[in-house]
């Protein structure tokens, strides 16, 4: 009789439903020390204290590790990322709930110890109100970003409902306290009805550039990415997936769905041609709730797939020796 445990050695892989849960099925660890020689590490920002509408973005770290697949060869790109790229999953901040100040703490604290092992961090959301200490973390090692930030919502409110640090405020605080260059700061996929006038003055007065989800549908996602990219430049550079950048048919478990969104093609696609054409030192995605919206846990898979494709460009930036 074949021992299981020796067939497994012996195709060097396991099934992904099996072993410890971690992103990609990577090397699992909380210790510092063992991200020496990590090139990516994957932080898990399990905190939604600050949505704004339906709760729940707390379990998307878990869910987005949990739909996952082994590694394997991209069938476009013709590379593994895993391969070029060393990659581990550091586990999840260690938030407090109820208590969002010191859980943005914990989330910087941890990100910022991927950054003193040289690594990039890659975040696994929770709400978008990370986005604050992500970046700072990410800015104190590397200055002011440029940032690429795909979302329904410019999230560049001064305030929501009366409160100051929302999952609506994050871009507004950032640049404000000069961690996001407002030159070097593109918004793709904006649409439906909100933020108002109020907060797209202050955007204009800042630079900040907004390609609307008319300007995907007109222009087509290789020109927005094209400008994105030219507007960014050289320089350190963040990207920042809210999923309900994308339509709620295709990405239902999320706590703000707004219909008219980016097809899963489209932003898949933008993300590897980002991580391809820029210094990407940081990045996030965020706002997946799942299972509490019908196949909620679509939203997690295309999560998944949003990271591996930005992996993906990555590497394929690293293996042309510009990263």
């Amino acid at each position: 009789m074949i021992d299981p445990l020796a067939r497994w050695a012996s195709f060097g892989e396991k099934p992904d439903f099996t072993g410890l849960l971690s992103f990609a099925g990577q090397p699992y660890t909380e210790d510092a020390l063992e991200l020496d020689g990590a090139d990516v590490a994957i932080v898990g920002a399990a905190t939604d204290d600050l949505v704004s509408d339906r709760p729940g973005t707390r379990f998307g770290p878990r869910a987005i590790r949990a739909a996952g697949a082994p590694p394997g060869r991209h069938l476009t790109a013709e590379i593994d990322a895993f391969e070029v790229l060393r990659v581990v999953d550091y586990g999840d901040a260690p938030v407090l709930p109820g208590d969002p100040q010191a859980s943005h703490a914990a989330i910087e604290r941890t990100v910022s110890e991927v950054l003193d092992a040289g690594a990039i961090p890659i975040v696994l959301g929770g709400d978008h109100s990370i986005a604050e200490p992500d970046m700072r973390a990410v800015a104190g090692r590397h200055g002011p970003l440029g940032l690429v930030h795909f979302d329904a919502h410019a999230d560049t409110a001064a305030q929501v409902f009366g409160v100051a640090r929302s999952h609506g405020t994050p871009m507004f605080r950032l640049v404000e306290d000069g961690v996001v260059d407002p030159a070097r700061y593109v918004q793709i996929g904006l649409r439906g009805y909100w933020p108002g006038e109020r907060e797209f003055a202050w955007q204009r007065e800042h630079g900040i550039t907004s390609l609307l989800m008319r300007d995907v549908a007109e222009l087509g996602i290789e020109e927005v990415v094209g400008r994105a990219s030219a507007i960014v430049g050289a320089g350190p550079a963040f990207v920042s997936v809210d999923v309900d950048v994308l339509d709620p048919s295709v990405a239902p478990g999320t706590g703000t769905p707004e219909p008219g969104g980016m097809g899963a093609a489209e932003l898949l696609w933008a993300v590897r041609a980002l991580g391809r054409e820029l210094d990407v030192v940081g990045a996030e995605v965020v706002e997946v709730l799942p299972g509490a919206i019908g196949t909620a846990d679509v939203t997690a898979l295309i999560a998944d797939r949003i990271v591996r494709e930005l992996l993906t460009g990555i590497a394929m930036r690293r293996e042309a020796g510009e990263g």
